[in-house]
């Protein structure tokens, strides 16, 4: 992994803060916003709660990039990178809950995500290139990373983790707190500037 990657992969988590500190700041909600924000936010949660219940807690590492199994169920069977699909349809959707500096911040914000998952996904594969090999090379002949199939992908000859809500509930409970936490955080402030007036 490159170090600029290795750096990306390792602060994930934190890279989206200066953008949801912007959204605050410059918040100028609307009850049409709210509603729509938030609801493009709750699919991408969604989303990543019935990936990481296939996933466990394999995803939470923030050391070297690894995997024990080729997870090609669930949402990995219409897209390579769920969770990252995810991930953007939360941002977009907080982002469109605030309508700070709409649409701007929104578009910068998407675009910066896209180049960071774009060089997390790079070395990602490669490491699953090696471990994986024909079967991942079908699996990506056939499933894209970023766009959705309308069909699911199946190879019965992968073998795959059970699905277990509970452990997808343990390892979403951080990424759900702050998604809802923030969302509040917006309803809150949209309140206070007078958005029950």
């Amino acid at each position: 992994m490159t170090d600029f990657s290795s750096l990306l992969f390792k602060y994930r988590s934190y890279t989206p803060i200066p953008f949801l500190i912007l959204m605050l700041i410059f918040q100028e909600s609307t009850i049409l916003t709210l509603v729509i924000g938030f609801t493009i936010s709750m699919v991408g949660e969604l989303i990543r709660f019935w990936g990481v219940s296939w996933t466990g807690s394999e995803t939470r590492t923030t050391g070297s990039v690894g995997g024990t199994f080729l997870i090609i169920s669930g949402p990995f069977a219409y897209v390579r990178n769920p969770l990252y699909v995810g991930n953007i349809l939360i941002y977009l959707g907080l982002g469109i809950m605030s309508f700070a500096w709409f649409p701007y911040l929104q578009v910068v914000a998407i675009l910066f995500f896209l180049f960071q998952y774009y060089l997390i996904v790079k070395e990602e594969e490669k490491y699953l290139r090696e471990r994986f090999r024909e079967e991942y090379k079908d699996y990506c002949k056939n499933v894209s990373p970023f766009f959705p199939r309308f069909v699911p992908y199946k190879n019965k000859s992968v073998t795959q983790p059970p699905f277990s809500a509970d452990a997808g509930l343990r390892s979403e409970t951080r990424s759900l707190q702050a998604f809802l936490g923030i969302s509040l955080m917006l309803v809150i402030l949209w309140i206070i500037r007078g958005g029950l007036n």
